[in-house]
């Protein structure tokens, strides 16, 4: 039998974008305030995007490289830091759609996907590292830092510039908003 945990971490990608399509297609009781609702929406979309920058050059996800449990950078504040960059740039592209009643509803609908794909990835994590897991589970938030190590964050290493042009296309999520802005 398959698991929900399982069929949500499949589709993840696809379920995550539901309630950014519902904000690029629905015009209805938008928030007309362009000079403080696309710099907030960009500033919260960039955040996200740089965090799964950072992220990536540590985890190393699309890039063709070995995979190994990853514990710095990002990593050595939190276990899921590209979870809450994609959260981030979700909030941010829910903003700019000028849709700021959906916005809470954006929030928990990721984050309880997220919690759910995170409980699937975590038993995976654990068969796949054991012992080094357990104890990087322990030791590391799976949301929010507990505290900030300026000394150790590795915000540019040798994998910056790979990391870049695999996240770049996250940026073309923006044309469907501009587009909408001009059109409305």
């Amino acid at each position: 039998m398959i698991s929900i945990t399982r069929v949500v971490y499949r589709l993840r990608g696809i379920l995550v974008s539901i309630p950014i399509i519902f904000s690029i297609f629905s015009f209805s009781l938008e928030t007309e305030k362009d000079l403080i609702i696309w710099p907030l929406g960009l500033f919260i979309f960039i955040s996200g995007l740089f965090l799964r920058i950072w992220a990536q050059q540590h985890l190393h996800y699309r890039l063709k490289i070995h995979k190994r449990l990853t514990v710095t950078g990002p990593y050595s504040l939190v276990r899921n830091p590209m979870y809450i960059g994609n959260i981030l740039i979700c909030s941010g592209l829910t903003i700019i759609s000028e849709l700021l009643w959906i916005l809470p509803i954006t929030l928990f609908y990721n984050f309880g996907l997220y919690s759910l794909v995170i409980r699937y990835e975590e038993v995976h994590l654990i068969e796949k590292y054991g012992e080094s897991y357990r104890k990087y589970k322990e030791k590391v938030p799976r949301w929010l830092p507990k505290k900030l190590n300026p000394k150790n964050l590795g915000l540019l290493n040798q994998y910056f510039c790979q990391s870049l042009v695999v996240e770049f296309p996250i940026l073309f999520l923006l044309l469907p908003y501009i587009i909408k802005e001009i059109i409305d």
